[in-house]
């Protein structure tokens, strides 16, 4: 059985990870997790409320939680943010797509495939 969520991370930060190594985001030294959202829609409200001033371009990380290797809970009361409490195995990783910003800067949606 499969448990998916949502990781947003810039491109250039997925690009230069190591495919074979565990992958753990720079947030994670500070938080002590690894942030994750459930659903497209409330991951597009996310990143245009974390990253819409940040130019990079973004992927969507789509996550087994429970293949990456680390225990993972929710610690909100909507229970649409989970939250993994470890390095993410890269077997976990179910897909990659792009975020999609429109002119303004303004995250849009996800590409499809």
């Amino acid at each position: 059985m499969t448990r998916p969520t949502l990781h947003l991370v810039p491109e250039a930060v997925w690009l230069a990870h190591d495919p074979s190594q565990p992958y753990l985001p720079a947030a994670y030294a500070l938080d002590g997790f690894v942030h994750c959202t459930d659903g497209d829609d409330a991951m597009v409200a996310v990143a245009n409320r974390f990253y819409r001033d940040d130019p990079r371009p973004f992927l969507l990380l789509t996550v087994d939680l429970d293949r990456t290797g680390s225990p993972w809970r929710f610690d909100d009361p909507s229970n649409i943010y989970p939250h993994v409490y470890g390095p993410i195995d890269p077997a976990s990783v179910m897909d990659v797509r792009r975020m999609v910003r429109g002119p303004t800067g303004r995250f849009e949606g996800v590409a499809e495939r």
